[in-house]
């Protein structure tokens, strides 16, 4: 009833389920319909859609398999499934190893390796270190999670422990078995520096090289089993290995198939054969020879054959094989190879020959050192031995050439047992094996078309593997059904013990075949019949095939495999010519060979050869180790010697704790990823993994604890049902849940469940989480649904608001425009008769115009003619007239003048006569004298009367000259106007004619200028279309230009940002330089320290002969420290001294151990030579700089003596100047006294005043400078006299006189001395004051310019606050005045720090100058007394009172207190009670005052000593107590402190400028201690690398828990079913840690360290470190556990590491770089919680995760698991574009980060303000013995 209930809950439309498919193996399905009891099919649709009617099986009625819940698709344990069965292991499988590239399931004990065809980088150190210590279930499925369970076992458990490997050729089985050994090798170390560990890994290249080849499978197919077993001390460190051989493929040196190869080390020699060693073997090309060219196939793509060559032959260099071995080696098979090549020809039918001079058997007999007619001879005759006679035989060819290949299989397997002997003794150590853990690699289950001898003992050896591996499932599922105390019921299994007895038992096959092989005519055939004779009716599992008689069917546990029995026989005698091998025993010149074939007395390997003629394999079986080795043993046949080796192998399983890996071979044509699922179902029912799974579907295979349970099925519980006890609280929900009472079991702590039982409760809470989500989804969409409707609601009516108002605009709009249009038209109307009025007015008018203007210029043109007619006869007539006049004129006086020339000619004549007469002379002569006088004077009056008119005729001539040339001018101006009229009268015919030309010319005219006009406006249409378009391509060129500028500036600004990028780049590249160089000098520290640490525990081992304690400890690869240069060199010799007391011990010891740390010394040696001799160069540098500034300073100091001088006497004259001012305005005053005009209060009177004020302060400063420097002059006087006594008392007496002269001699020295001291003063204060002064003035102009630039603010403020509204106005003046009040305050609060500082300046320089005073007045005192009465004088006693005594910080001790000081003050000293009670750093301050003595003393014995001893033991203390974080941290900060003292008082200027006066007067005065600087620096770096190292030892175990697998938000996350292999459970139980776990730890690392006065820098950087460790080991495990892979668990991550950034903030470490370190973790846990689904997903991701590397975000999208249903999965498509997008960034391919990794320290210069004198010793640190100086 039950069950049918449960049948029809379960199979219900929708369910999912398998059917079986040809192709695919099984196919998924869904119900289309409910299925109902009785049913004779189901209706299903596949998932391409299709639908099909699946019918059942009307016997068994059985149903198809349901498939799991998608939240269990992809687990890491199968077993964690609910439906456990083939199509659910089968797609598990698909899905992990295809979308999530997941290469490792476990299935219960058996760890499933899928073999990738890829390299994949999860097998560095950093994975083997995520995966040390780590459970088995709490890291994703790893061959390191085996390997790592296998070791811890071993530890814990005290028993050894098997890993066994199986799988078909191509599966990955020695890969597996490779990778599980470098673990071992990586986790555990070795006892000493032998380099056991990679002489184990090295065997792996030399066995692969001679035992693996190609096949068709696989490109390194291992063609021989292995079983290494590594041996490990009571340490659990590995002290050596062993290995034996298995099944070696012998066959394989004579034949390849197609596509497959030999041995690879006969392709490695071929291609090596041009190296200049191997000339001598006669090499060529691989296909030369007949033994490596039959396959068709020499090169393997990807392998460089020389390459590993050169790595095997390095291989067995470090195994101890040395060179002339290996050649020995490569000698043989170069003659095997040659052997090959031996051509044997038929004689006749009976016989074969060689022909003579063969090249090959030439060369084979010489490398193997042999005569050629001895082996001509064997190779073609053979030895027949009667009772009395032997006869010698021919051989046909075909047996010859058998014979000879029989020949080259014995050499080879001799050459193979041989490497492996060896091999064994470089792995053997002398130290006693305490456990042991053996990894065996061997064949998995084959079967092949044609299947022989090969395979019928490889599945022979898998059936008797499988029967233990079914008993140790079958026990291993008893201990826990008996652990958790319920009911046992057997199990049905398998048991294959009738297949193994049909094979070993007595006439079983084996049996039966070796009585076959001792008859003398025994057959293949005969043999054959006995098997069916014997088994074929008495045992079901033996058949016969039908159509054959030679062949016979076993049903093996994987399948039915055909055996075909030719061969058989001879296969299993495997003989060799007896003859053949004698001869090579006979070789002399070869002793290797000779060593080959001697009786394996020594053999270490229980293997034997199996010799063949054909077929696929041979096999090679070697005889148990230790047996008697008689002849009949010798004749043991190859099945026998077998059975017997496996039996052994199964002893040494049985013995030991077995752990399965199962290697899956996905695809035969080694595609990477791709999974062909016929062949994976072979493999996993061949190799016993769904055996497994069937046994544990049998029982209970779904196993919860009770908590697990409550907390993920509590929504299927009511409140009423939750009661205390939460384990009575589940089993009442189970009875209501699931009535069939055996479909679980209650135990202890589990709850135990059928197969399906947890699908079942999945699908209960599923439904209910769907009911909630359905009821969640109805309110949120009703909610939603309201929303919308309101929202629809409000906006319909807002519409409809809007609408309306938009038709009433539109209506007013449309009315507008009407009565718009009316008026536009009436005006247009109005517009356009007007228009047309004036254009006919305008018309009419031009008409008129032009009609009047043409009259009026006619009647012009009349008038104007007639004017000028007028004119012109107005000037003819007038012309005319002037020239009747002229005319005239010129006659009247012609007329005038020829009449008096006729008068005057008369009157000459008369007088003519008279003159002639003398009479009339007398007459005339009669008083004629005083007529002459009176003529005389009236001549002279007329000349000059003559004269002044001749001036007036010639004056008068002259304007009638010009009067007349005036006329004539004026005539010929007449003449041309004449002309001009007769020639303007032509021209106006003339000019009528050109008026007629031109109005003819005005006509052509105005038709050019028409077409002008048209041309023109054409022109100008293309005119204004081109600068159109020039203006356009204006714009276009602007806007380019605009363009380009603006690329330009963002150019600029790119190449500006790229320029600070590229500084900033810079910057940081030179930071990370320097702190990858810190870090690799830090690193070479703890190198050297872990060597010499390493040196003293050999030293150790070798003296004391004790064997320590048993414990599980692992080498650490971190473990570091370093030794000073010093200490290194005074311990050195006790190590030799120790050394040499244990020569007798270290004898027996490896010599490359001693060899390797002499070469490592020696180059540590060397490195810190060359360090040494750098700083020594650099120091003598600066020594000579420093001597070169000393010699300019004296040359400076000498000239600024000589200023000094002069500077005296400028400031004595000076002081006479002010003198002089000060008396005249005494006198000034004094006189105007009376006058009133310095009245107090006038202005004359103030300021004469304030500079007497002035003066008077000055001269107050000038007493006091006195009075101090006469101090000083009368304490350097009394010092004088001191002296100046004891010389004069030391003299004789007759000097005694000249003592007084002496005296005043000195005294006079003594002034000027004094004198110069005190102008020195004087100058110095002046520049003093001087620079105040300066000062001063920059502070005022400072003050000035701010008060500038705050006037200007505040204008600025003024007028933004002008523009605001008066509210904002408010608000701006009040936030103003709140910033200014803010600032002033600040500024009141900086003067006041200041004031501070003043007067506590002022107070130490009040105590200086009283106590300087109390010595002046004494000196002053005793200055009184005159030299004379100190020597003539008796002394009176005078009570001298006692000062307290000033210590100077200084600790004496004795030498032979040393050690008790560094014993109490070091070794025995308890950190706690120093912490608590004392001031932090006191060691290392007592540790320095001692250091100032020795110094003081000038004890340089003693300064080192106490330094060496101080280191030593520190060193020591760390040593004892290392994994003491409280003790790390006290001396940590003691040994910075001590540090930090040595350079505050070293005396160099960069570190005494923060001294206060009194700690310069500490400053070390003798030695040098800079080189001990460095040392002790490196021993600080060597204890901080101790403290990160003790801290994360302590932190370690609470980050997973805490960060990861504790519910800090309870609820959010839910647990998914887990498989076998539990986890650690989420839930909170006691002893787990938590977050808070891990905040307290850290409370508690912070709070010690500040106890311990650790410096503020180095505590940041230790925090750092914390976080980091804290970010990176959370990161780690996230990326290898998909369990942790989920979006509730991002948001557990993130609110952890919100707490730890609030943790960060309460103590001030924001800035310390912490949070930064964790930014890997934070992005991370944001790709757990984003979307995942589209291309801006992708983008978003790609921009987000930063930090991390493109392996890492592929890694947890790959990951990624739904806790429940309602998730989704990450594509792949998805994951896809993820990596092309990252396809560019440079980065490390490293999928983990660096947990190993520490940050360089650096020790910030850090000086104490504790005065030294100060320091009180307390009686609890028992230092009596040292005395406070």
């Amino acid at each position: 009833m039950n069950m049918n209930r449960e049948l029809e809950y379960m199979f219900v439309q929708c369910a999912r389920v398998w059917i079986p498919d040809a192709e695919e193996v099984w196919k998924s399905a869904e119900l289309t319909k409910d299925f109902k009891n009785g049913d004779a099919s189901l209706q299903l649709m596949l998932e391409d859609g299709t639908s099909i009617e699946h019918k059942l099986d009307p016997k068994t009625k059985n149903l198809p398999y349901l498939r799991n819940p998608d939240i269990l698709v992809g687990e890491n344990d199968l077993t964690a499934l609910s439906y456990l069965h083939e199509p659910a292991v089968l797609h598990n499988l698909k899905v992990r190893f295809i979308d999530s590239k997941l290469i490792y399931t476990y299935c219960g004990i058996v760890l499933v390796a899928i073999n990738p065809y890829e390299t994949l980088g999860i097998y560095g150190t950093d994975i083997i270190n995520a995966y040390s210590g780590q459970n088995m279930g709490d890291m994703d499925p790893h061959i390191f999670a085996v390997a790592e369970e296998a070791y811890k076992q071993m530890a814990r458990d005290e028993r050894n422990q098997s890993i066994i490997v199986s799988g078909e050729s191509g599966a990955g089985k020695t890969v597996s078995a490779k990778y599980a050994m470098r673990y071992f090798a990586t986790v555990s170390g070795s006892t000493s520096e032998a380099n056991v560990e990679q002489k184990v890994l090295a065997s792996n290249p030399i066995m692969e090289a001679i035992g693996n080849a190609k096949t068709t499978r696989n490109d390194n197919s291992s063609r021989f089993g292995k079983y290494i077993e590594i041996g490990f001390d009571t340490r659990y460190r590995i002290i050596g290995a062993n290995m034996r051989t298995y099944l070696l493929e012998k066959s394989r040196v004579v034949f390849q198939a197609d596509e497959e190869r030999n041995y690879h080390i006969f392709y490695q020699l071929c291609a090596s054969s041009h190296l200049p060693e191997f000339k001598t073997l006669k090499l060529s090309s691989a296909n030369d020879f007949l033994y490596t060219r039959q396959g068709r196939s020499p090169v393997i793509q990807g392998v460089d054959d020389t390459k590993e060559l050169s790595t095997t032959r390095n291989a067995f260099t470090l195994l101890g094989i040395n060179e002339s071995y290996q050649m020995g080696l490569f000698q043989v098979l170069a003659a095997i190879l040659h052997l090959g090549n031996v051509e044997i020809k038929d004689k006749d039918s009976d016989s074969s020959l060689i022909p003579p001079n063969n090249r090959h058997l030439t060369a084979f007999c010489e490398l193997v050192g042999v005569t050629y007619q001895d082996m001509t001879q064997w190779l073609c005759h053979r030895k027949l031995k009667t009772a009395t006679e032997t006869y010698v035989k021919t051989l046909p060819c075909l047996q010859a050439t058998n014979a000879r290949d029989a020949l080259a299989k014995h050499i080879y397997a001799k050459l193979f047992n041989w490497i492996v002997e060896h091999v064994n003794k470089a792995l053997i150590t002398n130290i006693k094996q305490h456990s042991f853990i053996g990894v065996l690699d061997i064949y998995g289950f084959e079967t092949f078309e044609i299947n022989s001898f090969e395979q019928f003992c490889i599945n022979y050896a898998n059936e008797k593997l499988q029967q233990q591996f079914n008993m140790h499932v079958f026990k291993l599922e008893q201990e826990e059904y008996m652990k958790e105390q319920i009911p046992w019921t057997l199990i049905d299994f398998y048991d294959n013990q009738p297949c193994i007895n049909l094979i070993e038992a007595k006439m079983g096959i084996l049996d039966l075949l070796d009585e076959e092989c001792k008859m003398p005519k025994g057959s293949d055939d005969s043999w054959a019949q006995k098997l069916y004779n014997t088994h074929l009716k008495t045992c079901s599992l033996f058949e016969k095939p039908r159509m054959s008689n030679r062949a016979f069917i076993i049903q093996h546990f994987a399948d039915k495999v055909e055996y075909q029995c030719e061969g058989f026989l001879e296969k299993n005698k495997d003989t060799v010519n007896e003859d053949q091998i004698n001869v090579l025993k006979a070789s002399k010149k070869f002793d290797l060979l000779v060593e080959l074939f001697q009786d394996e007395e020594k053999a270490t390997s229980p293997t034997g050869q199996v010799p063949g003629t054909g077929g696929r394999t041979r096999l090679s079986i070697k005889p148990d180790k230790g047996r008697d080795k008689s002849s009949k043993e010798h004749k043991k046949t190859v099945g026998c010697q077998f059975r017997n080796s496996l039996q052994m192998l199964m002893d040494t399983l049985n013995a030991t704790t077995p752990h399965y890996v199962r290697c899956i071979k996905p695809n035969d044509f080694k595609l990477a990823f791709s999974f062909d699922p016929k062949r994976a179902v072979q493999q996993l029912r061949a190799c016993g993994v769904l055996e497994t799974i069937r046994i544990s579907a049998a029982g209970f295979p779904s196993r919860w604890t009770y908590q697990e349970f409550f907390s993920r099925y509590r929504v299927l519980m009511k409140q009423k049902d939750v009661l205390s006890d939460k384990k009575l609280t589940c089993r009442n929900v189970l009875e209501k849940l699931v009535e069939d009472q055996d479909k679980y079991q209650f135990g202890k702590t589990k709850i135990f469940f059928r197969a399906g039982q947890v699908a079942y409760l999945e699908k209960l809470r599923a439904d209910k989480l769907r009911v909630a989500c359905i009821r969640i989804q109805k309110t949120i969409r009703c909610w939603l649904a309201r929303k919308k409707y309101l929202r629809k609601r409000s906006a319909a009516i807002t519409i409809q608001r809007f609408t309306r108002g938009y038709q009433a605009r539109c209506l007013a709009k449309f009315m507008r425009r009407t009565q718009a249009a009316t008026i536009i038209q009436k005006y247009q109307r109005m517009y356009m008769e007007r228009k047309r009025y004036k254009q006919k007015q305008a018309a009419a008018l031009v008409m008129q115009t032009i009609l009047r203007a043409y009259m009026a210029r006619q009647k012009y043109q009349g008038l104007v003619r007639e004017h000028n007619a007028v004119i012109i006869q107005k000037r003819v007539r007038g012309w005319l007239a002037r020239c009747w006049y002229k005319r005239c004129l010129v006659s009247l006086v012609y007329l005038q003048c020829c009449f008096r020339r006729m008068k005057a000619r008369r009157e000459l004549k008369k007088l003519k006569i008279e003159a002639r007469s003398v009479e009339h002379f007398k007459k005339l002569n009669k008083g004629m004298e005083n007529k002459i006088m009176q003529l005389q004077r009236r001549i002279d009056e007329q000349s000059k009367d003559n004269r002044s008119i001749n001036e007036k005729l010639v004056s008068l001539e002259t304007s009638s000259t010009a009067e007349r040339e005036r006329m004539r001018g004026e005539l010929s101006r007449l003449r041309g106007v004449e002309e001009d009229a007769k020639n303007k009268g032509n021209q106006v015919t003339s000019l009528l004619e050109q008026l007629e030309k031109l109005r003819k010319e005005l006509s052509s005219t105005q038709k050019e200028k028409k077409t002008i006009e048209d041309w023109a406006q054409t022109y100008r249409d293309e005119m204004e279309k081109m600068v159109s378009e020039l203006k356009d391509q204006n714009c276009s060129l602007k806007k380019e230009k605009d363009d380009l500028n603006r690329l330009i500036q963002e150019q600029s600004q790119q190449m500006t940002e790229k320029m600070a990028r590229a500084i900033v780049e810079k910057t940081q590249q030179l930071e990370t330089d320097l702190n990858e160089e810190r870090s690799r000098y830090q690193n070479l520290l703890t190198e050297h320290r872990r060597l010499e640490e390493k040196y003293d525990d050999l030293k150790e081992a070798m003296v004391s002969s004790n064997v320590s304690k048993p414990g599980h400890r692992r080498t650490d690869s971190t473990h570091s420290s370093n030794e000073s240069e010093y200490t290194y060199n005074s311990e050195y010799a006790e190590l030799e001294e120790g050394s040499r007391a244990a020569e007798d011990v270290t004898r027996g010891m490896d010599t490359s151990l001693t060899l390797k740390l002499q070469k490592r010394l020696t180059e540590l040696e060397q490195e810190k030579q060359s360090l040494r001799n750098e700083l020594e160069n650099r120091e003598d540098q600066f020594q000579r700089a420093r001597a070169r500034d000393d010699v300019e300073f004296k040359k400076a100091r000498g000239a600024e003596l000589e200023y000094e001088s002069l500077k005296r006497q400028e400031l004595e004259s000076e002081n006479k100047k002010l003198k002089h001012d000060l008396v005249e305005i005494r006198r000034s005053l004094l006189g105007n006294a009376a006058t009133g005009a310095g009245a107090p209060g006038s202005p004359a009177y103030k300021v004469v005043l304030e500079q007497l004020n002035a003066s008077c302060e000055e001269l107050e400063v000038r007493k006091e400078e006195v009075l101090i420097l006469r101090s000083q002059l009368v304490s350097q006087k009394e010092a004088m006299h001191h002296k100046d006594e004891k010389e004069t008392m030391t003299e004789p007496s007759a000097y005694v006189e000249d003592v007084s002269k002496l005296k005043d001699a000195g005294e006079l020295k003594q002034a000027y001395i004094g004198l110069k001291d005190t102008n020195r003063l004087l100058e110095h204060q002046l520049q003093t004051q001087r620079r105040g002064y300066d000062s001063e003035v920059e502070s005022l102009r400072g003050e000035l310019q701010n008060v500038k630039e705050e006037n200007n603010r505040q204008q600025q403020l003024l007028a933004q606050n002008l523009q605001l509204p008066p509210e904002a106005r408010i608000e701006a003046s009040l936030q103003h005045e709140i910033t200014r009040l803010t600032n002033e305050n600040l500024d009141l609060m900086e003067q006041l720090e200041k004031q501070d500082r003043t007067i506590r300046k002022l107070k130490k320089q009040l105590k200086v100058y009283s106590k300087r005073i109390g010595e002046m007045g004494a000196g002053q005192t005793e200055g009184q007394t005159s030299p004379g009465q100190m020597v003539d004088e008796p002394i009176h006693p005078v009570n001298i009172p006692r000062r307290e005594k000033d210590f100077q910080g200084m600790l004496e001790y004795k030498k032979e207190d040393e050690l008790k000081l560094v014993k109490n003050l070091i070794l025995e000293l308890k950190p706690r009670g120093v912490a608590v009670n004392l001031i932090p750093g006191l060691p290392a301050y007592i540790l320095f005052m001692c250091l100032r003595h020795a110094d003081y003393v000038n004890d340089d014995q003693k300064v080192r000593t106490l330094l060496t001893s101080t280191i030593n033991s520190i060193k020591k203390i760390l040593k004892k107590r290392g994994d003491d974080f409280e003790t790390v941290s006290f001396w940590l900060s003691n040994t910075c402190r001590f540090l930090h003292c040595l350079k505050q008082y070293s005396g160099d200027e960069a570190f005494i400028k923060h001294n206060t006066q009194r700690q310069n007067e500490h400053i070390l005065s003798n030695f040098d201690l800079a080189e001990y600087r460095q040392v002790i620096s490196d021993l600080a770096i060597q204890i901080y690398q101790q403290l990160i190292k003790c801290m994360e030892n302590i932190l370690q175990p609470m980050i997973v828990s805490g960060m990861l697998e504790h519910e800090t938000i309870q609820g959010v996350s839910g647990v998914k079913p887990t498989g076998l292999r539990k986890r650690t459970s989420s839930i909170v139980d006691e002893g787990t840690y938590t977050l808070d776990s891990i905040l307290r730890q850290l409370s508690a690392f912070h709070s010690t360290m500040c106890q311990h006065g650790t410096d503020p820098e180095l505590i940041k950087q230790v925090v750092k470190q914390q976080f980091y460790i804290i970010g990176a080991v959370t990161l780690n495990n996230l990326l290898l556990r998909k369990d942790m892979c989920s979006w509730s668990k991002g948001m557990q991550i993130r609110y952890n590491v919100s707490q730890l950034e609030e943790w960060l903030r309460d103590k001030g470490l924001m800035t310390c770089g912490a949070k930064e370190t964790l930014e890997p973790l934070i992005q991370a846990a944001q790709l757990l919680q984003v979307k995942k689904k589209t291309d801006e997903d992708a983008e978003a991701i790609c921009s987000m995760c930063l930090a991390l590397t493109t392996a890492q975000i592929v890694k947890v999208l790959n990951l990624y698991t739904p806790v429940n249903e309602f998730e989704e999965r990450v594509s792949v498509a998805f994951i896809r574009t993820i990596q092309t997008r990252l396809r560019d960034r440079c980065e490390s391919p490293q999928l983990l980060m660096d947990t190993k990794m520490i940050y360089p320290v650096t020790f910030p210069f850090n000086p104490s303000s504790l005065a030294l004198e100060t320091i009180q010793i307390p009686s609890s640190l028992n230092l009596s013995f040292l005395t406070r100086v």
